[in-house]
């Protein structure tokens, strides 16, 4: 699987990438995106965590529907409820700009 990532603007945390190669309308309207946040400060125990979200544009909302270490899927988060960015300038970073490439008729 090839990934076409693409960088929001980064925050005291770090920083956050969402994949255009792999971006999907689901059947109640969302968007399903996978996404790849990198800490600031790496380590052994932060690494990189990659996520299979959904985005709901008209809420500016999201869920995170599986989370992985070395490959998207490994845990699925059956619970997921849908969620406020709550400020985080990462993930309304990657609301924003997957809604907008969605708007330019971008997703399958």
């Amino acid at each position: 699987m090839s990934h076409s990532w693409v960088e929001v603007p980064k925050s005291e945390y770090g920083r956050q990438l969402w994949d255009k190669n792999n971006v999907h309308k689901n059947q109640n309207g969302s968007i399903r995106v996978f996404s790849k946040f990198i800490p600031k400060n790496s380590t052994e125990i932060t690494q990189d965590i990659l996520y299979t979200m959904d985005i709901d544009c008209s809420e500016n909302s999201f869920k995170d529907i599986a989370v992985g270490a070395t490959e998207f899927n490994e845990f699925t988060n059956k619970d997921s409820k849908w969620k406020d960015p709550n400020g985080d300038r990462l993930i309304i970073g990657v609301i924003n700009q997957v809604c907008n490439f969605r708007k330019d008729g971008n997703v399958p």
